[in-house]
């Protein structure tokens, strides 16, 4: 916790004085229970552990990392305002921190002024509300460990680009040198060096006498100023300087650091600027502006369409998956071939299809099935997700996507591990290393932004970026360890256009009614919130879907048109019996001898194939399609395959001829047994799959001699719960543990500041410590008199705490009492209580 001097006015004794905090964690103290709340909201990592008092929680707001934390989490203007609140006098008022932001100048800078001054109060509340500020406008205060994290030092420029104060750059100057610069600036000597730096800060900060001492200044000495006025105030000269440079030299207005190396002082330099400590200042935020307006209803049909094609993407993925994935590498993920081997799969780009593997994840959908050989497969929960409504399907992939941490857009790039390779390692989908904590917030962050502009407005990338860039500049201030050339938060925001336009959120760039109802379930919403939010966007969403037809057209190029999506079980049937031509708006099928010999080998019979094309073909089926089932159907099964190694029978012992002399079945070491029966060395997939390429449309068969049955048997991990996201700091708190937290830190400060009658050499703030017998008297006494009393008690896990308790009964080696620390009755084994003090009357 910082320290300061003591107030002035305090010591005085005027009402302003006896009002005005001391320390922060005096001014938290005057703070309501809703202020206390709203900084621990904001701050969460203030509250691991709950703080026993307000002392405690001042001390940790003061902290570093908290510190850091909360800069990190400032707007472009109020982060500004801190660095310009690091630059001022420690106090400050708050008329000086007004015109450091907006500058002493008249003419252009009027309107910003009246801007600046417009939103001042705004960042100052803020600030405040975070414990980063603290005191009244006459004496604010900015806390220590961000005064030295925004002010300038040697080593780490100001973002404001000024330097040191005069006070600060001749500190380690001789008094005879400090005495030849007053003199030269043109000032009474003085008789000690404080004096006479003061005397040359105050030229400084005299507009009119440093006007004029400016007027006096060669060309070549102003061009030098004008050069670090801006920043950074640091430059170099030689032994001997030229003569502009030794008329700065002489006067102050450039004063060494290092041999070689002169600054500007903080009071020249705002002179030189007007009197603003930001060349740029942003207090307003830029406004995202729109490129293009569609109607509600163009917006809300493009992004039903792109939501449907998003379920059949993942519906097609986990099919290709559906008998095993690939194998997981041993360091975990997908390897490249295999990523290139499923955007091939889905006739897409590596990004995207990476994308979607992501998707499937984060929803639970697939898996490691954990086996020593590691496949991916899909999980339990897809099959349960294939029988819901399209609509539910959609919200639940939505729903998984948006808090999700894991990035898909960095598979294929470097995580900057310079430990394991100069290079680092390459991302790999489904592999670790892809969760970034920060993408939630600004995925949810760019689709607020979307609501918030006119309906059926679409975005202009940049400036939906640059807004961002003001919400969070720290957050955004350095590239990512990948060493792409924008920073992780400008990426975060790009890839969530993109995937919200791919899962339908979005429709020609616009955010859809369906989207926006799912976006109103909040980051932090309880479950109820979340099911009621998912059931709006449902409802909105299910009437812009396409109902599944039962029907196709059938052509007479032995082709089927689905002109619409498929009721699924006519979509499972049908991929058996043709194969997938071209996808779009509508499917087309084509029936092949490989699609239909496929189909029999499933069990079915020619005539079960007819009678299913009959029922669902809007068209009669085609001769040329009939004529190639019953084909097929005629060849099926007359060759039969079986385990010796292998076998082939046929009672056509002219066809079994005809296959050995053919040269392609020499790779299959084909010898004849008996008439009908040939051998062969090969397994009998490898026989039959031979056979097959030859034209031949042999079967498989049982060793009891039956046609075995070929359908394909899906493949599910063990039940999977869904990748847990990798929270950006501790959770932020709800409203019950905010309360409790507050009336705890409350109790506690009671306990700790209530005054009390100390022992003789008792140190303050320690713990009391009476013996056995006097501690019983005391709590007796309490309990007849109805006086409140100051405990020490260590409890069950050997944790020692104060308390200030009210006795009611002493009974059995327990005490009961009102605990003002709790708020609350509670027992207490006396054996626990260190010792006890009584209060202070008054």
């Amino acid at each position: 916790m910082s320290t300061h001097e003591p107030d002035p006015a305090a010591e005085d004794g005027s009402a302003a004085g006896a009002t005005a905090p001391r320390s922060l964690a005096e001014a938290l103290r005057a703070r309501d229970d809703a202020s206390l709340g709203a900084l621990l909201r904001a701050r969460p990592d203030l509250l691991n552990p709950v703080p026993n008092d307000l002392t405690q929680l001042a001390t940790r707001a003061g902290t570093r990392a908290s510190v850091i934390r909360a800069l990190e989490h400032l707007d472009r203007f109020t982060l500004q305002t801190a660095e310009a609140l690091a630059v001022a006098p420690d106090p400050t008022t708050y008329d000086t921190l007004l015109a450091l932001l907006a500058g002493d100048e008249d003419g252009d800078e009027e309107g910003n002024a009246r801007t600046v001054a417009a939103a001042l109060p705004r960042a100052v509340d803020t600030l405040r509300e975070q414990a980063l500020l603290w005191g009244p406008d006459d004496r604010l205060r900015l806390v220590r460990t961000a005064r030295e994290l925004l002010a300038p030092a040697p080593g780490r420029p100001s973002p404001t680009g000024l330097g040191p104060t005069v006070a600060e750059a001749t500190s380690g100057m001789s008094p005879g040198r400090i005495q030849d610069i007053v003199a030269a600036a043109g000032l009474p000597s003085t008789h000690d060096p404080v004096s006479a730096v003061a005397s040359l800060t105050a030229l400084f900060t005299d507009r009119t006498r440093m006007s004029a001492l400016l007027d006096e200044a060669p060309a070549d000495a102003v061009e030098v100023l004008s050069r670090l006025v801006w920043g950074p105030p640091y430059g170099q000269v030689t032994a001997e300087p030229a003569a502009h440079l030794r008329w700065l030299l002489d006067r102050g207005l450039l004063l060494p650091t290092a041999p070689g190396t002169v600054v500007l002082p903080r009071e020249a330099a705002l002179h030189l600027r007007g009197g603003r400590a930001h060349r740029a200042l942003e207090p307003l935020p830029p406004a995202v502006e729109a490129t293009a307006t569609h109607r509600a209803t163009v917006v809300n049909a493009t992004a039903a369409g792109q939501a449907y094609t998003a379920l059949a993407t993942v519906e097609e993925l986990l099919k290709d998956w559906d008998e095993g994935g690939p194998a997981v590498l041993r360091a975990g993920g997908l390897s490249v071939r295999d990523l290139k081997r499923t955007a091939t799969a889905l006739d897409t780009t590596e990004a995207l299809a990476a994308f979607w593997v992501e998707l499937a994840y984060a929803a639970g959908l697939v898996a490691s099935d954990g086996e020593a050989d590691e496949q991916y497969a899909a999980t339990p929960a897809y099959d349960d997700w294939l029988e819901q409504p399209a609509a539910e399907r959609w919200a639940r992939l939505v729903s998984a996507w948006l808090p999700a941490t894991r990035a898909a857009g960095l598979v294929g790039g470097r995580d900057g591990a310079a430990a394991v390779s100069p290079a680092g390692r390459t991302l790999s989908a489904l592999g670790p290393h892809l969760d970034r904590s920060a993408a939630p917030e600004v995925r949810r962050r760019v689709l607020t932004l979307l609501s918030e502009l006119p309906e059926g407005a679409s975005p202009d990338p940049e400036t939906l970026l640059a807004r961002l860039r003001w919400e969070r500049p720290l957050r955004g201030a350095a590239p990512d360890d990948s060493g792409d050339a924008e920073d992780l938060r400008t990426r975060l925001a790009r890839w969530t256009l993109t995937e919200a336009e791919l899962l339908g959120m979005t429709g020609r760039g616009a955010l859809a009614e369906h989207g926006q109802a799912l976006l109103t379930q909040d980051a932090h919403a309880t479950p109820v919130e979340q099911a009621a939010a998912e059931r709006a966007a449902i409802d909105l969403l299910t009437p812009l879907l396409p109902e599944p037809l039962d029907h196709v057209l059938l052509q007479a190029d032995l082709t089927a048109v689905a002109p619409g999506p498929l009721e699924r079980p006519l979509a499972e049937a049908l991929s058996v019996l043709a194969d997938v031509e071209s996808k779009g708006g509508a499917t087309v099928y084509r029936f092949t001898p490989g699609s239909v010999r496929r189909a029999l080998d499933s069990g079915q019979a020619a005539s079960d194939l007819h009678d299913f094309l009959t029922t669902h073909s809007r068209t009669p089926v085609p001769q040329p399609l009939a004529y190639l089932i019953d084909d097929v159907a005629r060849k099926h099964g007359h060759l039969r395959i079986g385990a010796a190694s292998a076998y082939v029978r046929c009672d056509d012992d002219v066809l079994l001829g005809e296959i050995l002399a053919d040269k392609r079945s020499a790779g299959l070491r084909l010898r004849r047994l008996a008439p009908t029966v040939l051998a062969a060395q090969a397994d009998p997939a490898t026989l039959l799959e031979g056979l097959r390429q030859m034209g031949f449309a042999p079967a498989a068969e049982s060793p009891e001699g039956d046609v075995l049955i070929t359908r394909a048997h899906a493949r599910r991990t063990p039940p999977r719960t869904a990748p847990e996201p990798v929270p950006e700091g501790p959770p932020l708190p709800d409203a019950t543990l905010l309360t409790a937290a507050v009336r705890a830190i409350r109790a506690g400060d009671l306990a700790s500041t209530t005054p009390r009658k100390h022992a003789p050499g008792e140190q303050t703030g320690a713990l009391p410590r009476t013996s056995a017998a006097d501690t019983l008297a005391t709590m007796q006494a309490a309990v007849m008199t109805g006086d409140a009393v100051w405990i020490g008690y260590v409890n069950a896990e050997g944790t020692a705490s104060q308390r200030v308790i009210a006795p009611i009964r002493v009974e059995g080696g327990f005490v009961t009492a009102y605990d003002h620390t709790a708020d609350e009755v509670r027992t207490y084994p006396l054996h626990r209580v260190t010792g006890v003090a009584e209060l202070e009357a008054g």
